[in-house]
């Protein structure tokens, strides 16, 4: 085992006594729980509890359970501010700390206890790097909030406070939103990246069903915690490592399930970056041809009005499997954690609730809910949640109104100066130019708040937050900051958006374009020290999914 490097020495074993271990147990498998436990991010605040659950399926299983942390970023608190440009670049962080601490210490096995947006795949980046039996339990959806009746979530706060500032909505509700739409712990209720992220966790084949749907608050979370704890014995027994589970068709499930439930476009950064650590070079063009077969099955929060607790109670993620697996979409002959196939685990596993999991022959539309659009404006890729776009925006030209940083857009947006029609464009907030490559929920709910969803596109070399509705393409590549073509975009350019089509344009000439670029002069970085001056100064984006990569020496 890993583990003999230090429990076989007698200066190593002296440690271990000042830990409290007695011999028995280092006579055992050394199991490292990745508690990602934290005060400041309501996806993390009940981990401990976790942790504790699957520190005694460990022990129930014949290991010796170990914790030590990772940290997290809330993107909802980060949002908005100098702080989301921190957010990305803390999955490079988890992933690397997390290789750190394993191979330091000489865990035999791991148990990754992940929750939120960049968490869960920082850990899963260092799972597929480290390669030793790793099973993964998270800590679970937030339940819905309840205002008027109606179930809500984060995203209508977002949305609230700008129809509070149009005038819209009075005060006293704008404070119901605050105080009711997020009423639990966990990752926040809709089909944002959190939940996405953990849902594909189960597709993969790294967590045991209900990972990606029991809510925070059940006690059935408790009971799953302790049977991946109990789990991981048996992996590490049977050799059962993450490359074994994540192959390439493993991936290509992910993606298909990705167009079925309608995840965030964030996935589409994160699964390249998941696949890349397995030695698999996830190309995202190949997202079109699966979203061309895969019928959108769901449509959760913000797409549409049902949340992960409904998905839970429909039957879950393996219910969704099994209707896309209808139409023979995903091969299911693949090794997951549980120790069985995709096919045996998703055997028998019936959709409950055809108004949460349509059925494969009356899905929301034929195609995915996700996106890979192409052009002059982006040619190499540009995403957008396609099931949450209005039918009438499917399809939209108008003119730009151009911005060189997501303050002035909303500046812009909430002043009035965004009529419909328009097409604002945000750049310089890429992986370089932001750096750190932000989210915006701030100006796409400004723009659905101000009812301006249905009439005004929003463009940018950032990203979105899975929060996000309405026409909102991100991930523009090549990005403003290393000359992409949205660095060239003036006032006024006519942007052509045809998302059935996978097109997206600015009409202009080559000609034109390459006079532009002929003027153009490269910005000086935004911020020049600490951690984000270099990575902007490491990062490769695109089909990559947004990496650090060191400097070659």
């Amino acid at each position: 085992m890993n583990s003999d490097a230090v429990t076989t020495t007698v200066p190593h074993r002296a440690l271990f006594h000042a830990l409290g271990l007695t011999n028995e147990e280092m006579e055992r498998p050394l199991i490292g729980i990745v508690s990602s436990k934290n005060d400041i991010v309501p996806g993390h605040m009940n981990l401990d509890k976790i942790v504790d659950a699957v520190k005694i399926g460990v022990a129930m299983a014949g290991g010796t359970p170990l914790v030590f942390p990772a940290i997290a970023v809330c993107d909802g608190l980060a949002m908005g501010h100098q702080g989301m440009k921190y957010s990305l670049v803390t999955r490079e962080l988890i992933a690397d700390s997390t290789e750190a601490m394993t191979l330091a210490h000489a865990f035999d096995a791991l148990v990754m206890v992940p929750n939120c947006d960049k968490n869960v795949p920082g850990l899963l980046m260092a799972a597929a790097r480290l390669n030793i039996p790793t099973i993964f339990v998270s800590g679970g959806p937030m339940l819905a909030g309840i205002v008027d009746g109606q179930k809500t979530s984060f995203s209508s706060v977002s949305e609230a406070v700008s129809e509070f500032q149009a005038g819209k909505i009075t005060k006293e509700k704008l404070s119901e939103y605050e105080n009711k739409a997020c009423p639990t712990c966990g990752s926040c209720s809709g089909m944002y990246t959190a939940n996405s992220m953990n849902c594909l966790t189960e597709v993969l084949g790294m967590g045991l069903r209900g990972n990606g749907t029991i809510p925070a608050v059940y006690s059935e979370r408790i009971q799953l915690a302790k049977y991946a704890g109990m789990q991981i014995m048996e992996l590490l027994k049977k050799n059962i490592r993450p490359r074994d589970i994540m192959t390439e068709d493993a991936f290509r499930n992910a993606l298909t399930l990705d167009m079925a439930l309608g995840c965030s476009t964030n996935s589409m950064l994160h699964l390249p970056a998941i696949a890349h650590e397995c030695g698999i070079e996830l190309n995202v063009d190949i997202a079109n041809g699966i979203s061309d077969k895969t019928p959108n099955l769901c449509h959760l929060a913000p797409a549409g009005h049902t949340y992960i607790e409904d998905l839970h109670e429909a039957g879950g993620i393996y219910a969704v499997m099994n209707e896309v697996n209808k139409l023979g979409l995903l091969k299911t002959d693949l090794m997951t954690c549980t120790g069985k196939t995709v096919g045996e685990n998703i055997a028998g596993c019936l959709n409950k609730n055809t108004n949460v999991i349509r059925p494969a022959e009356n899905p929301y539309s034929q195609t995915g809910g996700i996106a890979v659009l192409k052009g002059n404006l982006a040619p190499d890729s540009c995403v957008v949640k396609r099931s949450a776009v209005a039918p009438d925006m499917l399809k939209h030209e108008g003119p730009a109104k151009v911005f060189d940083c997501e303050e002035d857009a909303m500046t812009a947006i909430t002043t009035g100066k965004i009529v419909p029609g328009d097409v604002v464009v945000i750049r310089y907030e890429g992986p370089k130019g932001g750096p750190g490559m932000r989210e915006m929920l701030n100006p796409t709910s400004a723009i659905m708040g101000s009812g301006l969803g249905e009439s005004v596109a929003l463009i940018t070399d950032g990203r979105f937050s899975g929060a996000t509705r309405g026409a909102a393409i991100g991930h523009v590549s090549p990005e403003a900051a290393v000359g992409g073509n949205i660095a060239l975009i003036e006032d006024g350019d006519i942007i052509q958006i045809d998302i059935m089509s996978n097109k997206i344009d600015v009409k202009l000439s080559d000609d034109e374009l390459a006079k532009r670029r002929a003027k153009w002069v490269p910005r000086k970085p935004k911020i020049t020290t600490g951690f984000l001056a270099r990575y902007a100064g490491m990062v490769t984006s695109g089909n990559r999914g947004a990496v650090l990569e060191l400097p070659k020496q």
